[in-house]
């Protein structure tokens, strides 16, 4: 099968859509700007776009990249995602924009970003991801278990030692689904300080390319030795799927090496992808529920001491906290025909970016939605994990983790809050959360 990478529709620039704006386009906030999410999701202009402009239209703020429709109606999701022959992942990938080939740096991580299951259409991607079901169902799910709530109550231990300030974010939220992720993949321990070191420098890397001074200031080293990092992770990536395929183990990492497509075995960039994919979508999903839920149990008091009474309402709890956080922004399709969404005719070939926090605050389907209220009747329709053949794959595996750190968190301290102090990393993708003070004791700060 023909890489995504090689076919991927890049942007042309064009500021206009091909059919008139049925919609205005509401200003004030540069959508595609990772700048502008520093400061957490606009959940004011999604309220205006849901009500004013739910299929708008903007120009991108960025240099040569196309405009885009904006979709923040949750109903209108639904139908973009339950449409996937009109509404494609694969012909324009997930990314908000696609520069031309020639800008592609570095190459080698650009097409690992793009050959990957997230990013596959129709019958191939029904099948890659049947192959990689197995580590995904229940029955395996439950084999996890154990081991995350060892490793949760090792994280608190060691939360306690450090506290009672700690920074939630990098001591616990950053830590339990890399650990869990690397359970599932099957790394080795002697590897795993290396696969943190990596993941720490992609993300430093794209806050790089946002702020350069800002990063250069924070990790002076980053520029010069960012090459041999990726170098490095890609020869570790390339041996260890040659491994499995010679030596199967009973890990993720087997499953993947010998999967195939269209009964071939996956080129290097697929398998590249892969895993790195596996790595980074379960991980950013975890860890940014795990600290935002800190900061709704502070603002919403009664239903924390809800859970602390109950703790068989946790499930529902992690629900309604998936709905708020809603840890991933966005996805993107691009439309392979001429179409309609609410009244507004779409060409092909034009991005359609789905908002999930706008549409998991959407009051036709959540009264009151910026409440938080764990007994809605509906607490789990929420889009936070997508919804249609793209749902997010590892979402049991994610409530898992989450339900477990939260019964054992609150049991152990019930009067941590946030103190109000954190740092949102600039990406537009998912809200990224890289700090988050809490106080074990109580005692919020301002």
């Amino acid at each position: 099968m023909q890489n995504v990478s090689d076919q991927v529709v890049v942007d042309t620039g064009k500021s206009l859509p091909r059919y008139p704006a049925v919609y205005p386009s509401l200003g004030g906030f540069q959508l595609d700007n990772p700048s502008s999410w520093t400061k957490g999701q606009p959940f004011g202009l999604f309220r205006d776009m849901r009500e004013q402009a739910p299929v708008m239209w903007s120009k991108s703020m960025r240099k040569g990249m196309s405009g885009f429709w904006s979709i923040t109606r949750y109903n209108d999701i639904k139908q973009v995602e339950l449409a996937p022959d009109v509404f494609s992942s694969q012909r324009g990938s997930m990314h908000l924009g696609m520069p031309d080939r020639s800008e592609w740096k570095p190459r080698q991580l650009v097409d690992a970003s793009l050959n990957s299951l997230i990013n596959l259409d129709a019958a191939v991607h029904i099948n890659l991801r049947t192959q990689h079901a197995p580590f995904f169902f229940p029955k395996y799910v439950e084999t996890l278990k154990e081991r995350v709530a060892q490793k949760v109550d090792a994280l608190l231990d060691d939360m306690e030692r450090r506290g009672p300030v700690v920074d939630f974010a990098k001591v616990f939220s950053h830590e339990l689904p890399m650990y869990t992720l690397c359970e599932m993949l099957g790394i080795d321990e002697s590897d795993r300080p290396r696969v943190i070191k990596w993941m720490h420098y992609l993300e430093s890397a794209a806050q790089y390319l946002t702020n350069p001074l800002q990063a250069f200031l924070s990790e002076p080293t980053l520029p010069f030795r960012f090459n041999a990092v990726l170098r490095e992770m890609f020869e570790y990536g390339k041996a260890v799927m040659e491994d499995r395929r010679r030596h199967p183990r009973e890990d993720l990492l087997t499953l993947i090496a010998h999967a195939e497509i269209e009964g071939e075995p996956l080129s290097q960039e697929y398998l590249d992808g892969s895993w790195l994919l596996i790595i980074f979508a379960g991980n950013d999903t975890t860890r940014n529920s795990l600290s935002g839920t800190m900061r709704l149990m502070t603002e919403f008091p009664d239903q924390r001491q809800m859970i602390i009474d109950e703790p068989g309402l946790i499930p529902k709890m992690t629900h309604e906290a998936l709905r708020l956080v809603s840890p991933v922004v966005t996805m993107r399709r691009t439309a392979t025909q001429d179409t309609e969404i609410g009244e507004q005719r779409i060409a092909e070939n034009e991005k359609i970016i789905m908002w999930y926090g706008a549409a998991n605050r959407d009051p036709e389907i959540f009264p009151e939605p910026e409440k938080f209220d764990m007994h809605r009747p509906n607490v789990e329709k929420h889009l936070a994990f997508g919804h249609g053949v793209h749902r997010c794959l590892g979402n049991r595996i994610a409530q898992m983790q989450l339900n477990i750190a939260y019964e054992r968190i609150f049991d152990r301290f019930p009067d941590i809050q946030w103190t109000g102090k954190q740092k949102i990393a600039p990406v537009v993708l998912v809200h990224a959360i890289s700090s988050l003070q809490v106080n074990l004791k109580g005692g919020r700060k301002r």
